[in-house]
This record gives structure tokens, C-alpha cells and sequence, in this order.
């Protein structure tokens, strides 16, 4: 490729035909997995980033605005291929570009309601705050934005915002920012630590030893010593497995990891089930679709929106429509049967030519998936898992930290708290933009201010552990034994039908049972492949575990919150409950029992005194 291509015209290039960049000759990356120093362990990094999402890449490249230290992303994919990739919508953040009249303080308050009150304030107006001048710098940084006749990038208005406030690249918006961040990050000379699983956070006592990770390539298992970690592996809506838009890495290993140093998983039961994914497999149709003009019709040909919210129609809240298309299908008027009843998303009032121009992969996924033609007849839809509010507690959002010294979190895997109960469409993005930022920044200076107190023989005998626990696992005879696959499907079942879109004690509390015989099956469960090459079954075995994990905790945090908010929704307790339940869920998971217990901790208020949610 000739050097002297534009960098925004490589990069739209690059998100439209879906490459990664590294495979190009435009770039210095030689492709190894691995680079040698951390294979010989000659290595300690400043810095160390789980997870090549844009969370990830953004906190990379803050830390590595500090030329001394050394920064490193480890992913278990390719540094492209990250579940931010798949964000579709755009990127929150006020310019005054495309409505002047838009504020922070709109924006600000947009959020809080939308996340039916469980935001933290505080948090909410740093984020606001910033949002808008990370959308110029990733303007600055090459993003292909869609612009406007003035040449200004154009923004589109979300479900729950009040103005048009998402800037975005056709409906491909992650995609075309992780290659923006990745090319950053190659000109910053950020070390890649890719195809690499990662097990667990070593540490001794408060003091952090590294990270043990098995290498996909080889099934050697290798400990990288860091000052600092920062966990940002994003989500984990393969607990819910087809009936979920995430990728299959999205299993919640950050999380799991995080939790078992002692870090809390807060509001866990706080997952939010996007309106429009299809209703074969749960592949998400961006919201950018009801932006653009797309209708949601029932089997008898109503748009039933206007029951459910008759002033926002389908762009209210997530959670709102979402439990508008299940309850249309509970009723008897959807289409379909089962795990893939639905309705129907119309498209077919929107110009093709704006269909082609800005819902491209809404068409091509329609196409592929669904077999439907979007600009010819709508195609049947229905809820799909899609992100989770909660995550690993951020204790000081300034800085990005846990409450365990030198770890800190970013992106979908934490929990700031931003998005309270139910996030708003086009600020996941910003989010991780902002805070990848702020923990990048918060890493970078504890590195700075500390030296290396960790224990390299410590890494090794937690490589020996993992290495005897690969080899008892793969080991293991079929007989009598339930396979990954088959425990996995089960889990499935409980959490879509017990742990889902709604919720109540009884099936709660049979769903809470159900896990606890899962756990048991899975600790003799049959992974049958014991090669060390792409070992995939050691590698969706170790996932699995992560999953029932994250599920428990799932349906712990459900149990303990007698009330409906957001996207926590309980048929026997209806209604919001700001007496007992305007509080923060902490999850924690003992280590020396195995069992998990709840903590609660206050929502800040700032200036927006809780009130009933209409749209």
C-alpha cells in the first residue's frame, strides 16, 4: 500500500472491509504473537493492559504518553478483534456540531434518567464533561466520521438522548475506532501480547506478582511480571450464549480474575438485553436503525410502541422496549416459537440509498443471518443479551482504581457507575474512551511513583499450578462425566428462562440451585483434547468456569434486589423501590469457602432527586 494514503481513507477502507491492519505492509508488525522478552522473561512491565478492546488501546496509549515506561496489551484474540469491534451506534459527547443547543448538563441528565437513577452523579458529570473532546481526538487521531455538507461530522440522536449527540462511522462505529486505536498504539510502540489467555492475576498477599496467561499458539503457560495491571476484557453475554450479541470471548474472565483478588463485581444483576437482535441467533441490529427510522410491528401489523411509550416511541430506553417486544410475544403477537419468538423491525419507509450509505452491516447482517432483504420487508426481531452495567468496582473514578493496589479497571468489565441500570445507546463508546483514558493516565503514575515488589518465583509456581491443572482436565475419561459443551448448554437455559428479561424469587432461586449443580459437574467435567496446540476445549473449559461464576453472581445480586429498575425487572416486585434499593449490589466470592456474599453501598447524589421514569 503507498505510503502516502491518507490516514482516514485507510481507515475507512480498513472498517468497511473488515482486515486487520496488521496484515498490511502499511505497518511495522511483524505478526508474532508473542515478542521474545517476554518469553525469556527478560521483561517487567510499567504497565500491563488485559484486553485489546478500546478501553484497552486507550489506556495503552495514555500510559504510554510517558515515554519511560513500558506498556503492553495482552489479549486472548488478535489486538483487532475485540467484542468493541461489533459497536455499531456511534459515540456520545457534546460538540455543539450537529444541535448547538445541546449542553453537558443535558447530557448529564440524560444518563441519570435513562439509567433509572442508579448512576452515580459524580461520575456521570466527569464523563459528560469529557466525552465530547474525546470525540475530537479521535477526530484528530484519523476516524472516519460521516460528515456533514460543511464538512463537520454529523451526529444522530440515540433511544433516551434528548438531542442528536452520537458521532459515528456508518453503523460500523467500533470497528473503525479499535483500528484507529490500534494504529496509535503501533506508533507508540506498544508491545502486543496476543492469542494469550489469560488465567489469573498473581499476587502475594497486597502485593502484585503479574499475570498468568497460557499461550494459545504453543500451550506453554507464561507469568509477565507489571507494576500495574489494568483489567479491561470487557463483557461476558455468553452467559445467555444465542440469545446474545457479544462475541464468543465475551465470558467474563476480567471479571472473574478481579473478583478473585478480592476486587467486588458491582451490580451484576444489572444486565441489559438490547431490543433488536435477530430472533434466529441474537445478532444485533444497531439502535441506529430506530435512529434512522425503523418501526417495530407486531404480528397483526401494529406499531405497538406507542403502548409502552407513547412520546419516544422506539427510540425510549433499551430496557423499555426490550420488555415491550417480550411482552408482545408472551401475548400471543409475535412470530416464531420458543428461544426464537419475535417481531418484526420495518425498514422499509427508509430510502435504500441512506439504508446503503448508513445501516450497511444492519443490511449485510439481515442478509447473511436472516436471509430477509431490510429495504424489501422487515425482518423478525427480539431481545438479545448485549451489555452488562455492572462490572469490577472502579473505587476512585479519577484515577481508574480498585480497591487492590496497583490493579485497576476500564471499560465493560468495570463499573464506574455510569450507566447505572440500563445504558444508553452510543455511550459505551465514550465511555470507554474516557475512562481507558483516565485509567491509562491513573496506571501510568502509580508505575512512576512505585518500584517492582512482586515475585517472579511466585509466577512460576502459579504457571506449575495451571500447568497440573491442564493436565487433569484434559486428561479426564468420558465416562460418567458431563462434556463442556453439555454443561455450558444447561447453564444457558437457567439464565435465559430463570435469569432473563424477567425475573422472580421462584425462579431465582430454582436458577441459584441449578448452578450449584452445575459447579459440581464441572469439576470433573469432560474437555477431551489434551494437545497443546490451539488447545480451544482447555480454553472454553477454563471459560466456562468463568461463566458459572459470573452467573452466580448474576443471580445472587437478582435475588437480593426486591424491586424493578432499569434492566433488572422483577414480576413479583413491579416497582421501583428508592427506600431499599437506591444502593450499589457488591458481589463478593470468598477464598476460602468458594461461597458469595452481598454488600451495598450508596448511589451519589448530586443535584437529581429520583423521580418516575416516562419517555
Amino acid at each position: 500500500m503507498a505510503t502516502e494514503i491518507s490516514r482516514r481513507t485507510f481507515i475507512k477502507g480498513a472498517a468497511a472491509a473488515g482486515v486487520v491492519l496488521a496484515a498490511g505492509t502499511y505497518f511495522a508488525w511483524d505478526g508474532k504473537n508473542i515478542p521474545e522478552k517476554v518469553k525469556t522473561g527478560d521483561v517487567t512491565y510499567d504497565v500491563l493492559v488485559i484486553g485489546s478492546g478500546g478501553a484497552g488501546m486507550r489506556a495503552a496509549l495514555a500510559a504510554a504518553e510517558r515515554k519511560e515506561l513500558k506498556v503492553a496489551v495482552m489479549t486472548k484474540l488478535v489486538p483487532t478483534r475485540s467484542a468493541s469491534t461489533m459497536a455499531q451506534g456511534g459515540m456520545n459527547g457534546v460538540t455543539g456540531v450537529s444541535d448547538p443547543t445541546d449542553t453537558v448538563e443535558s447530557h448529564v441528565f440524560d444518563t441519570i434518567k435513562g439509567g433509572d437513577y442508579l448512576c452515580d452523579q459524580d461520575a456521570v458529570e466527569y464523563f459528560a464533561e469529557r466525552a465530547g473532546e474525546n470525540i475530537y481526538e479521535m477526530d484528530y487521531m484519523g476516524y472516519p466520521y460521516n460528515r456533514q455538507k460543511d464538512g463537520a461530522f454529523h451526529q444522530r440522536k440515540m433511544g433516551g438522548h434528548s438531542h442528536p449527540r452520537a458521532s459515528y462511522f456508518e453503523d460500523r462505529a467500533g470497528h473503525a475506532m479499535v483500528h484507529t486505536l490500534f494504529e496509535q498504539c503501533l506508533e507508540n510502540n506498544i508491545d502486543f501480547i496476543s492469542e494469550c489467555q489469560m488465567l489469573e492475576i498473581s499476587m502475594d498477599g497486597d502485593k502484585l506478582n503479574g499475570v498468568i496467561a497460557m499461550d494459545m499458539r504453543t500451550g506453554n503457560l507464561i507469568g509477565v511480571p507489571a507494576k500495574s495491571i489494568i483489567i479491561a476484557t470487557g463483557g461476558y453475554g455468553r452467559v445467555y450464549w444465542v440469545r446474545t450479541s457479544n462475541p464468543y470471548s465475551s465470558t467474563g474472565d476480567g471479571i472473574v480474575a478481579g473478583m478473585n483478588v478480592g476486587i467486588p463485581f458491582k451490580d451484576p444483576e444489572m444486565v441489559q438485553f438490547h431490543p433488536t437482535g435477530l430472533s434466529a441467533n441474537g445478532v444485533l441490529l444497531s439502535e441506529s436503525s430506530r435512529a434512522e427510522g425503523a418501526l417495530l410491528i407486531n404480528k397483526n401489523g401494529e406499531r405497538f410502541m406507542s403502548k409502552y411509550a407513547p412520546e419516544r416511541m422506539e427510540l425510549a430506553t433499551r430496557d423499555i422496549v426490550a420488555r415491550a417486544i417480550a411482552t408482545e410475544i408472551e401475548q400471543g403477537r409475535g412470530v416464531g416459537e420458543g428461544i426464537h419468538a419475535g417481531v418484526y423491525m420495518d425498514f422499509t419507509k427508509i430510502p435504500a440509498e441512506r439504508i446503503h450509505e448508513r445501516l450497511g452491516q444492519v443490511y449485510d447482517l439481515s442478509r447473511r443471518f436472516a436471509g430477509v432483504d431490510i429495504t424489501k420487508e422487515p425482518v423478525p426481531i427480539a431481545p438479545t443479551c448485549h451489555y452488562s452495567m455492572g462490572g469490577l468496582e472502579m473505587a476512585d473514578f479519577h484515577t481508574g482504581e480498585s480497591r487492590v493496589k496497583g490493579v485497576y479497571v476500564a471499560g465493560e468489565c468495570s463499573c464506574v457507575s455510569v450507566h447505572g441500570a440500563n445504558r444508553l445507546g452510543a455511550n459505551s463508546l465514550s465511555e470507554v474512551l474516557v475512562f481507558g483514558h483516565t485509567a491509562g493516565d491513573g496506571a501510568a503514575e502509580f508505575a512512576k511513583a512505585n518500584s517492582y515488589v512482586g515475585s517472579q518465583d511466585s509466577l512460576a509456581k502459579a504457571c506449575e499450578k495451571w500447568k497440573t491443572t491442564f493436565e487433569k482436565a484434559t486428561t479426564r475419561g468420558r465416562e460418567g462425566n458431563k462434556s463442556v459443551p453439555e454443561i455450558r448448554d444447561a447453564m444457558i437455559n437457567t439464565m435465559w428462562y430463570k435469569a432473563g428479561v424477567f425475573r422472580d424469587e421462584a425462579q431465582l432461586t430454582q436458577a441459584s440451585a441449578e448452578l450449584d449443580a452445575l459447579d459440581k459437574e464441572y469439576e470433573h467435567c469432560y474437555v477431551g483434547d489434551n494437545s497443546h496446540v490451539y488447545n480451544t476445549a482447555f480454553e472454553q473449559y477454563v471459560e466456562l468456569g468463568n461463566l458459572l461464576q459470573i452467573s452466580h453472581a448474576i443471580v445472587q445480586g437478582a435475588l437480593a434486589r426486591k424491586e424493578s429498575r432499569g434492566g433488572h425487572s422483577r414480576r413479583d416486585f413491579p416497582k421501583r423501590d428508592d427506600a431499599n434499593f437506591l444502593k450499589h449490589t457488591l458481589i463478593f466470592k470468598d477464598k476460602e469457602t468458594g461461597k458469595y456474599r452481598a454488600e451495598y453501598k450508596d448511589v451519589v447524589i448530586t443535584k437529581y432527586q429520583p423521580k418516575e421514569r416516562k419517555y
